[in-house]
């Protein structure tokens, strides 16, 4: 195959592996996943449940609406929702079946302070959830671990579902990894590579799934904007300065997740495992091409851009951390709003450093309405970043963790997202958990 074909491909399948859909924020629903599945092991409504949890996930489970509750906050309901009413077969949208009869099943459940014992988890991955459920004298367990779906541990009574050992699926699950990897391996993303594919490549074979994500996202934003969802970020920044572009362009990507972090029940297309970054990514690129009155193939194509240049940043740093996923999608959209508008290489690579010299150090404290104002702040930024770029400014080297070049750039602040925040995420979570007293 030739080498363009080989890159368009890997392209495409990042494309199609990230841009899945989800109800709700993907750490609530990650938990609701693996108690459906535990659940429907089962073959009953479980008599009780343990959920074990890492600090991040409790971390983004903790303030966040779960979708489709009525209102409900937590791990526990989340575990218990899709115990009760979720379907494990629609993955992350596995909530979107449940009814009036679920919610008020899961209330009387939720109101026996012993039904669900949630606990944490210390020495496992940023992303790791373990239920075990028992009902009727059997008792199933459900592993999920690094990525939201992805199933390392599946029994019953002991003995794997799928019939290999927890061993061998935690294996397979790591081969996977390593297989697709491989097959990328002659394709490095960068930045270069990524605007080659955006200019040059067939893009076909993922057009769909952005089409999609251009589709579902902007109907949440616009849900966002049109009623009172969080703290209606969206709606603030709209009623301030409605005639300035920039500002709608940061107003529609908070909208979203305005209305997605308060229990919103519209699905979402996500990048990087997370809603807030397929929508960051997404709006303010449409926004600015319907200003421009770009067409819709160049839309297409600037998404496109966007999601895997934040794809790109956030494999520096891994699924979940101290450090805002919101800026690498930020540094997605910065980037595409420069393609649109005619930059140069150097000029998207500028965008890019300029955002990360700016708003690298904004810190995940948990999902929740906050989200949608550290959207809007990391909009803001890539938008500087933009219009400095495009004006031929931007940091220097040597001014902090800006380098040579935007890739280094990147991995520089890659290492202090994924090394040098852990210490950081400890203790976000001991403050949010009331185990760190600092008053």
């Amino acid at each position: 195959m030739p080498t363009d074909s080989l890159r368009d491909a890997a392209f495409c399948d990042v494309l199609n592996r990230e841009l899945v859909c989800a109800l709700g924020c993907t750490e609530p629903i990650a938990v609701a996943y693996a108690a459906a599945l535990a659940s429907q092991t089962l073959g009953y409504e479980p008599d009780h449940m343990d959920v074990a949890c890492s600090g991040n996930i409790i971390k983004n489970v903790k303030s966040v609406t779960v979708p489709n509750s009525g209102g409900m906050h937590g791990i526990e309901a989340a575990a218990v929702l899709g115990a009760v009413g979720g379907d494990a077969k629609s993955a992350l949208e596995v909530l979107e079946s449940v009814n009036d009869e679920d919610r008020a099943r899961v209330a009387e459940l939720l109101a026996d302070a012993d039904y669900c014992d949630v606990s944490l988890v210390e020495g496992v991955p940023n992303l790791y959830i373990k239920v075990t459920a028992t009902a009727g004298g059997h008792t199933a367990v459900v592993e999920i671990t690094d990525h939201h779906t992805n199933v390392t541990c599946h029994t019953l009574d002991g003995i794997p579902v799928c019939g290999k050992s927890a061993g061998e699926c935690a294996a397979c699950a790591e081969r996977v990894v390593a297989e697709r990897a491989a097959d990328n391996a002659d394709t490095p993303m960068s930045i270069e590579t990524i605007i080659d594919f955006i200019e040059d490549g067939d893009i076909e074979d993922a057009r769909a799934a952005v089409e999609r994500q251009i589709e579902l996202n902007g109907a949440i934003s616009a849900e966002g904007l049109a009623h009172a969802w969080g703290a209606e970020v969206g709606r603030t920044l709209l009623g301030a300065r409605a005639d300035d572009v920039a500002c709608r362009a940061r107003a529609r990507a908070a909208a979203g997740s305005d209305a997605r972090m308060n229990g919103c029940a519209l699905p979402v297309a996500i990048v990087c495992g997370s809603g807030n970054q397929g929508i960051t990514c997404a709006l303010p690129v449409m926004e600015y091409a319907e200003y421009l009155r770009c067409d819709h193939e160049r839309l297409v194509r600037a998404v496109m851009l966007s999601d895997l240049i934040a794809v790109h940043i956030k494999s520096y740093i891994g699924a979940l951390s101290a450090f805002c996923g919101a800026i690498c999608a930020a540094c997605g959209a910065g980037a595409a709003i420069t393609w649109l508008c005619g930059g140069t290489r150097e000029q998207i690579g500028a965008t890019v450093s300029n955002t990360l010299g700016n708003v690298g150090g904004i810190v995940c404290d948990g999902a929740k309405a906050s989200c949608a104002a550290k959207i809007s702040a990391a909009v803001d930024a890539a938008i500087l970043g933009h219009d400095m770029a495009m004006q031929g400014r931007g940091f220097r080297a040597g001014e902090g963790l800006i380098q040579d070049t935007v890739e280094q750039t990147i991995a520089s602040m890659g290492y202090v997202g994924r090394v040098g925040m852990k210490d950081t995420d400890v203790e976000i979570l001991n403050i949010m958990i009331g185990k760190t007293q600092v008053c």
